[in-house]
């Protein structure tokens, strides 16, 4: 389903939220303008869904208070953006509601899609960092599979561990988490 949105004046986070359900496009705001991207690929969906049930378990595995969420709505100070996978504290996702505020997210992941690079790469760890979200990461396909952990360091993300294709790599935050991001994306 698509949308004709008529709308005037700067956007709010309540005016997003009220848009209808659409699974082909994500809406996020970025300060009081309205972001518009299309649904991921195939190869996204597939790494996405993989590094979440790997999440999944591996938050189970440490008894974390966690739950890991697929493009949920994230509340932030700046506006509404919705990561590839969220970590979020558990109380913060007991209500069946439609978002998440940035204060219950421990990490963000973001899959760098092929019309999103510079917004994923560069603009939302912004946004994240000053919402003091205390982790990043970046999963980059090209020009192979790898995992890029960044933590919160004086308000930036200062990188602390790359996960590279063939090598199992051990990631101690926000609990312990072994991947080799490699099989991420294969079919």
């Amino acid at each position: 389903m698509s949308v004709a949105l008529d709308h005037t004046g700067p956007w709010t986070v309540a005016d997003v939220l009220a848009l209808p359900e659409d699974r082909t496009t994500r809406y996020e705001l970025l300060g009081e303008s309205l972001v518009m991207s299309p649904a991921p690929g195939i190869r996204h969906q597939r790494a996405s869904l993989r590094l979440a049930m790997a999440l999944h378990a591996a938050a189970r595995a440490a008894k974390a208070p966690v739950e890991v969420l697929e493009a949920i709505n994230v509340i932030l100070p700046s506006g509404l953006v919705v990561p590839d996978l969220v970590v979020a504290d558990a109380g913060a996702t007991a209500e069946d509601g439609v978002s998440v505020d940035a204060d219950g997210v421990q990490l963000v992941i973001e899959l760098v899609s092929p019309g999103n690079r510079t917004v994923d790469r560069k603009f939302k760890p912004m946004l994240y960092a000053e919402a003091a979200i205390p982790h990043f990461w970046r999963v980059d396909f090209d020009p192979a599979c790898m995992l890029v952990a960044y933590g919160l360091d004086g308000g930036r993300y200062i990188e602390r561990t790359t996960a590279l294709p063939g090598t199992t790599t051990r990631l101690d935050a926000p609990f312990l988490f072994e991947i080799d991001p490699g099989g991420l994306a294969r079919q």
